[in-house]
């Protein structure tokens, strides 16, 4: 056995030496795609949204944990509070937690309707697994109701409910009685709840995250919710990206006051110092799946509702709304996207701007290039498809020290999802860094080329 790493010495490691681990232990793969993009960067500080890389050079960080940093890197009022109960048994099953059961009642405080019964475990499809066997236990019915370019996760029932063939087909037979319908078409949902009386649950995301950032039709939440009453079908909102203040409201289904029976939340919930996920409901779908002792115990978590994580959702909740923080990311979302609208209206690189909030897209138009095609055997095509919105978040990350990704349902999108404590600096300076880049990149063809000499560079080194 070769000498082992002390955490000391793990934070003295070389970018070389971060590499080789993530190569020979992680995955191979991943590293390999990060080094075609030169996003091969090894971080070593953070501080609410700029992180700063083993060179010293200070990047601005857009991309938030996709959702997970509403309160941005290493909070320390979030440290403060979680270093307070440090003293306290972290996991200790048989008892009751004095702070789990006080941060399942602030998430009651601050959920829609009668949302009052929480269940909390470490992640987000976590979140999703415990509402699907909720559902199901509850209703006593078997099909779940998700829409087409959804994302709820990859363990294995979210995985059967999430909206992408791609990340499904090499995982198949996935759980069985799950059936799709398009996002923002209230007609086929209507007829697939009319088609069959043994459908427990419908779920979607108030807007698709990984779908592109799509924002439905006004009221359609609101309609939904109430083909599930007219049906007796239980509507489980899927909040995980677009919860706790994300969206400009606390939650996105406070647009249209709209209480689901089950809403799933984690990614802000641990205030970014803590992995948390939980689901919420109402005390009437809860006692009817669980709400016998010798139900009491079907479905548990090892480390979920642990003391320090439930610190973390206290002063996360608490700082949440101490700090207005949906209103912030209200204001500062409306600033965003007039800004980026006037990018939309001037570059025809720019399909569509959309979002709400802090949760932005940005969409790109596809080129048409016979000539192109012809010269490359179809690759332009597919390279421009697969990898534009990776082109542009490369020349962002590269050229202008600005973190953020693609959506992984839609390609073509680039999200833009910063903490909600950015500055309207912060805001200009990414706003100015994408005009930099549209200027100076007026077609797909210009920006394909651009960064080929990087794509070329990652894979021969």
């Amino acid at each position: 056995m070769n000498k082992l790493y002390s955490v000391e010495q793990a934070l003295k490691l070389s970018k070389d030496q971060v590499q080789s681990n993530y190569k020979n232990h992680i995955n191979p793969e991943f590293v390999k795609m990060l080094k075609l993009l030169n996003f091969d960067k090894n971080y070593i500080k953070a501080d609410d949204v700029e992180v700063f890389d083993q060179d010293g050079n200070k990047y601005l960080d857009f991309l938030g944990g996709y959702g997970s940093l509403n309160l941005g890197h290493n909070r320390k009022e979030i440290i403060d509070e979680v270093n307070k109960v440090i003293d306290r048994p972290n996991l200790l099953q048989a008892s009751i937690g004095g702070i789990y059961g006080a941060a399942a009642y602030n998430l009651a405080q601050i959920t829609p309707g009668n949302l009052s019964i929480s269940f909390f475990g470490n992640s987000g499809t976590e979140a999703v697994e415990g509402a699907i066997k909720l559902a199901r236990a509850s209703t006593g019915k078997e099909k779940i109701i998700y829409c087409k370019d959804s994302f709820h996760g990859k363990s294995y029932g979210s995985l059967s409910i999430t909206g992408r063939e791609k990340y499904q087909k090499r995982f198949n037979p996935l759980l069985p009685k799950t059936e799709q319908v398009n996002f923002n078409d209230l007609d086929s949902l209507k007829e697939k709840l009319k088609s069959s009386d043994n459908i427990a649950a419908v779920i979607l995301e108030p807007i698709q995250g990984e779908g592109g950032v799509i924002v439905p039709s006004e009221g359609y939440l609101l309609n939904v919710r109430k083909l599930c009453d007219h049906y007796s079908v239980l509507m489980i909102l899927d909040e995980i990206q677009t919860g706790l203040g994300r969206t400009g409201k606390l939650f996105a289904a406070n647009y249209e006051e709209v209480t689901p029976d089950i809403m799933c939340l984690a990614k802000s919930l641990g205030g970014g110092i803590e992995p948390v996920g939980a689901y919420i409901t109402s005390k009437k779908v809860w006692n009817k799946a669980y709400g016998r002792m010798d139900d009491a115990l079907l479905h548990t978590s090892t480390f979920g509702g642990n003391t320090r994580a439930s610190a973390a959702v206290i002063a996360s909740i608490n700082y949440i709304v101490d700090n207005d923080l949906s209103n912030q990311a209200f204001k500062k979302g409306e600033y965003f996207l007039s800004e980026l609208k006037i990018l939309e209206e001037k570059y025809d690189l720019v399909k569509e701007v959309r979002g709400k909030g802090l949760l932005i897209g940005l969409e790109f138009n596809q080129p048409e290039s016979k000539i192109m095609d012809r010269l490359s055997s179809g690759m332009f095509s597919k390279l421009s498809y697969q990898y534009l919105g990776a082109m542009v978040a490369g020349t962002l990350n590269n050229n202008h020290n600005i973190i953020t990704a693609y959506t992984l349902n839609n390609p073509n999108v680039i999200r833009l999802e910063p903490p909600l404590t950015v500055s309207y600096e912060q805001i200009d300076y990414v706003v100015n860094s994408l005009k930099d880049i549209f200027e100076n990149n007026s077609n797909i063809f210009n920006l394909t080329i651009n960064n080929a000499s990087n794509l070329f560079k990652g894979f021969f080194k």
